[in-house]
């Protein structure tokens, strides 16, 4: 007999419990996992080392490590100054891209004459090359920076509204069933089941878009700007300043890499269940 206050643990057959992870083995799974990644950008710095030490190629086309490093330490306050201009534009574009996005996708999810309407355009829109039409957003909305925010918008649009698209129809049609039998509304069943199924779906997207982002911000300055690391790039082209180059690329690279990682940390925290679903706590030992 089980006294009042307790709950019996009777093991299942063909079960068995997964201990829930601690600080210290998340620790070690984080290192398990980054190790690799480290190794490979290690060899890909030492080869690069390598073919600039050895002369395999000419120093204005691929300027060695130490000459790229030394354009960080000699010009970082020129280098941060772009940096930031391009991040704003990048974040700017970003937010917009996802507020009107996943306004869309909620749209097109709950009116079928919007969906049949909107998608076909939206489509339209995407497969046209933004460098195409880059100049067109600068004669229309001038050099400032409206018109690179704008194409940064655009090119992370799409996927923003595609992944929420996709995750507010996935949800299990009996769970939608059970809240209209319960009388909740449409609003109430957006909030409580929609939504929160389709935040994985949105994070899918959320993170391709942030890096393209970041490439439209670039694309914009590379069609007219004064600053910038689009602007750092194509004054670095010109000149034929290959270390400047290679360091506005990099800049550019790291950009993309931390928002992309700072999306997947919102996601760990924000739908922490997802997480938890995808390293389930029991597993079966048949």
């Amino acid at each position: 007999m089980v006294s009042q206050g307790t709950v019996s643990e009777v093991p299942v057959a063909g079960v068995a419990e997964r201990v829930k992870p601690g600080p210290a083995d998340r620790l070690r799974d984080g290192l398990e996992r980054s190790w690799r990644p480290v190794v490979l950008l290690a060899a890909c710095l030492a080869a690069w080392w390598v073919i600039t030490a050895a002369e395999l190629v000419k120093p204005y086309l691929v300027p060695s490590p130490g000459k790229t490093l030394d354009v960080f330490t000699e010009k970082w306050d020129y280098i941060w100054q772009h940096t930031w201009v391009t991040t704003y534009e990048t974040l700017l574009g970003f937010a917009l891209a996802v507020a009107f996005g996943v306004l869309a996708a909620v749209v097109m999810v709950y009116s079928s004459t919007v969906e049949k309407t909107l998608y076909p355009i939206l489509l339209f829109a995407q497969v046209i090359p933004k460098i195409a039409i880059a100049p067109l957003f600068v004669v229309w909305l001038g050099f400032g920076m409206t018109p690179k925010v704008f194409v940064a918008v655009l090119i992370s649009f799409f996927p923003v509204v595609i992944a929420m698209v996709t995750g507010l129809k996935a949800v299990d049609p009996e769970m939608l069933e059970l809240s209209a039998t319960m009388g909740a509304g449409s609003f109430a069943t957006f909030l409580k089941i929609r939504f929160p199924a389709s935040l994985p779906y949105l994070f899918s997207g959320l993170k391709v878009a942030v890096t393209l982002a970041v490439t439209g911000a670039v694309v914009g300055e590379f069609v007219g700007a004064n600053e910038g690391l689009g602007y750092v790039i194509l004054q670095a082209n010109g000149n034929l300043d290959t270390p400047m180059l290679f360091a506005g690329l990099l800049v550019m690279s790291a950009i993309g890499v931390v928002l992309f990682v700072l999306v997947e940390l919102a996601e760990a925290l924000l739908i922490p269940w997802h997480a938890s679903r995808r390293g389930s706590a029991v597993t079966t030992t048949y």
